[in-house]
This record gives structure tokens, sequence and C-alpha cells, in this order.
């Protein structure tokens, strides 16, 4: 099948991008939906003219991977991150970037993984999200560049405010309960896609 798919421009060599191409399948009744994301990492290059002194600075790589975020006020393009190992929304700045496939894996700059898991240990409709050295949720997916889950499909999660406005808690929800005591928004949870 073609899809007119053009040649990109090179980026520039003064910054580095991550490009995020979504390429969405088909759906109909009988068939399910599939998404492909394919991440790119742009690495800046250096070029000196005759008689010009470079510095290198040494880094330790690139963290490739999706961001993840949410697209609805008071949270509007708040990032899935870390803080202290609880996945929390907060600023880009500190994003986390994940692999998303049946499983969601952070990507840590180590080369170590941290999986996002759905603790169901409570009865409450609200599931609060760990980040564990083993994956225990294996049906995460994309509907789109909507992140959900698959066995029972859901979407919705809450993002609930804590003593810092610039950090949100966040939980899977499945029913209408919210934690005592907080204020919680109804969110979804996205790609920042380029499509």
């Amino acid at each position: 099948m073609y899809l007119g798919l053009a040649k990109r421009p090179a980026l520039p060599a003064t910054f580095a991008h991550i490009a995020i191409l979504c390429l969405p399948g088909t759906s109909s009744p009988s068939s399910s939906t599939t998404d492909s994301v394919v991440t790119t990492t742009v690495h800046p290059t250096t070029t000196t003219q005759p008689g010009t002194t470079a510095t290198t600075t040494t880094t330790s790589p690139a963290v490739t991977g999706s961001q993840i975020r949410t697209v609805q006020d008071p949270v509007y393009h708040f990032y899935l991150q870390d803080v202290g190992g609880v996945p929390v929304l907060g600023p880009e700045s500190s994003s986390g970037y994940f692999t998303i496939e049946s499983t969601i894996s952070l990507n840590n700059a180590d080369g170590s993984k941290l999986y996002l898991n759905i603790d169901t240990s409570g009865t409450a409709s609200y599931k609060p999200l760990t980040l564990d050295a083993t994956a225990t949720t294996t049906d995460w997916g994309l509907e789109g560049d909507t992140i959900i889950t698959t066995s029972p499909r859901q979407l919705n999660f809450l993002a609930c405010a804590t003593n810092d406005a610039t950090i949100y808690d966040v939980y899977l929800q499945e029913g209408n309960d919210t934690p005592a005591g907080t204020s919680c928004t109804l969110v979804t949870m996205h790609l920042p896609c380029l499509c």
C-alpha cells in the first residue's frame, strides 16, 4: 500500500530531536487496531574551521523512547515520570522516556528499565500505578496515540493534586471512586505524536 510519505528534510545539527512517526492501522468490527511507533534519536554534530579549537564534552547516551503526556486541564502537557520510584505527572523537563508494547518500560540513562504496572490489590476503582523491575501488567496498548489497557479496555486515568502544583499523582480509573481529601481530574494519556 502506498502511504504517500515524502522524504523528511534533515534536522538541524545544532539540536537533538526525537521524532515519532505514528502509522495508524485499520479497524473494523471484526479486526483489532494495530499501531506502529518508530522512534529516532538524532545527536548533534560539531564542525570546526581550520585553525580553530573544538571542545568535546562527553555525556551519557541519550535516553530513547517516547514521552507520555496528558492533554486535559489542569494537567495539560504534564508528562509521566519517576519521582522517588513513583510514577507521577510533572513537567516536560523531567519527563520519562518509555518503550510501549504489551508492557510499558521506563528507559533510564544507565540502560536499566523499570516497568509501569497497575496495582490491583485494592478494592477502590482507582488503581495506583507502580514502577517495578518486573512487568506484571502485560496488557498495555495504543489506540491511535492514546495509552490503554486492552483486557479489559480502559483509557481513563485520574490525575490527583499533590502539595506541589507541578506534580500530580496518577491512577488507572475503572469506575467512580477517588482518593479521599484530594482534588482529582479524569484524564487520558497520549504519545506526543507528530502525525
